[in-house]
């Protein structure tokens, strides 16, 4: 009887160790997937910060483009003072962390620090490493094209990443916490002046470029997060929607919505599968579609903001 109890005592220990060992390496494969994502996360974030910095010190100072943010205010400042926009935008953006601190603590977000902090060590690295006495090229349009373009796709890859380049960004956040202004006007204007002083600063060519600039900006930057968040949404009208919708679960691991209809001609029983797919998916879908159900009726649209589970949170 006692080695009985003993041998029961045995098997629960190894089972409870067996039970310990897997909740220890779910633990370990937790925690693994934790440094993974954060790797992945901070990469984004530092490529994203390496275009917005190339697209600033190679392009935008040398010609001294003065559309918007703190490195505008640091090519316009590095005109009237003993210092390089490099310097400026330093001192600034460090500046601007220090205020977003006390006006907005937690809130604040330690991407947008991390970002901010690479962003000022970069472009002073690349003036030590890299120093510019004069634009790249003598087309100061194409300049100004990869000034609009680098910057714009690395903020709009910040943005959709929940971060930001810091500086006038930060302005913002403050402004849209204590006040009821509309924030998007007010930066706007507050550009607008540093692209105004450029004319008198510099020459009406650079005025011009850098006020075309300022208009391009946002539009470069609304445009990549829209290309980037780009999604079809699905409307089908079919028969039988169980085998299309196996195959939105099981193979392309999303869900859908149906919903019960009628056809206004037939009056016969119809279904409404809603779902939404990345285009890769899309295709998959539309292609099993036509191939199970060639009479099924399918309405694809273009969709960049989708708000719930597997996609974007509020």
């Amino acid at each position: 009887m006692g080695d009985r109890i003993s041998y029961i005592q045995t098997v629960r220990l190894i089972c409870c160790e067996q039970e310990d060992d897997g909740v220890k390496q779910k633990q370990t494969g937790s925690m693994g997937n934790k440094w993974l994502e954060l790797i992945r996360e901070y990469g984004v974030l530092t490529f994203s910060t390496a275009l917005v910095v190339i697209g600033v010190y190679f392009f935008k100072f040398p010609n001294n483009f003065s559309f918007g943010g703190v490195t505008g205010y640091a090519v316009v400042l590095g005109k009237v003072m003993p210092f390089t926009p490099s310097d400026i935008t330093f001192v600034f953006n460090i500046a601007l962390l220090v205020v977003g601190f006390l006006f907005l603590g937690r809130s604040f977000g330690i991407k947008t620090v991390y970002v901010s902090i690479l962003m000022s060590v970069g472009l002073a690295v690349l003036e030590k490493v890299c120093p510019l006495n004069a634009p790249l090229t003598d087309e100061p349009l194409l300049e100004l094209l990869f000034a609009i373009f680098l910057p714009g796709l690395g903020s709009a890859i910040l943005f959709n990443v929940g971060a930001s380049s810091g500086g006038t960004d930060i302005i913002a956040m403050i402004l849209k916490k204590y006040t009821a202004a509309d924030i998007g006007t007010s930066l706007f204007l507050v550009d607008l002046l540093v692209v105004i002083a450029s004319f008198f600063l510099f020459d009406i060519r650079t005025g011009l470029f850098s006020f075309c600039g300022l208009m391009a900006k946002s539009l470069v930057i609304d445009s990549v997060i829209e290309s980037i968040n780009l999604c079809k949404y699905f409307n089908v009208v079919c028969d039988e929607p169980e085998p299309i919708c196996d195959y939105i679960i099981n193979e392309l691991h999303r869900s859908a919505t149906i919903c019960r209809a009628e056809g206004a001609f037939t009056k016969e029983d119809k279904a409404v599968i809603m779902t939404v797919m990345s285009r890769t998916q899309a295709v998959l879908l539309r292609n099993y579609i036509k191939k199970v159900e060639p009479s099924a009726f399918m309405l694809i649209s273009n969709t960049s903001e989708i708000i719930g589970k597997g996609f974007h949170s509020v």
